[in-house]
């Protein structure tokens, strides 16, 4: 059992390290994006999708370490008990920043692209007559 132990928790926290890079790395690569394409109209809206995108996958990889540690690790019923809880304010915030990417609920059906478009306030032609 110490064997599997010391096997199993680097892997817990190699996955918690790499949910990190992914969302330190996302948000960055967000950044210099929009800050490439500033003047484009959709700048701001792609800015949000990408950044809304890395903070889903990154709280996926953060979820499935805590799991590993906690349940192989340290099974208690107080560990347990933190992580439900863990669990359930990263899926609230994961519906959340679904919600506000997609503009729908994630238990919805949608198109294959849904996803992947930028929002339509985005997309939205501008009307040039206008000063």
């Amino acid at each position: 059992m110490t064997l599997l132990l010391s096997f199993i928790e680097p892997i817990g926290l190699f996955l918690e390290l790499v949910g990190v890079f992914i969302i330190v790395a996302g948000a960055a690569y967000a950044t210099w994006r929009c800050l490439r394409t500033r003047h484009e109209p959709h700048a701001f809206g792609r800015y949000r999708l990408d950044l809304g995108r890395a903070l889903l996958l990154g709280l996926e990889f953060l979820v499935a370490g805590d799991i590993i540690r906690t349940v192989i690790i340290d099974p208690t019923l107080e560990s347990v008990l933190i992580l439900a809880i863990i669990v359930l304010v990263r899926t609230v915030l994961g519906v959340a920043l679904a919600f506000e990417l997609t503009g729908r609920g994630p238990w919805r059906p949608n198109d294959s692209n849904a996803a992947m478009a930028p929002p339509p306030e985005a997309t939205r032609p501008r009307d040039l007559s206008s000063p």
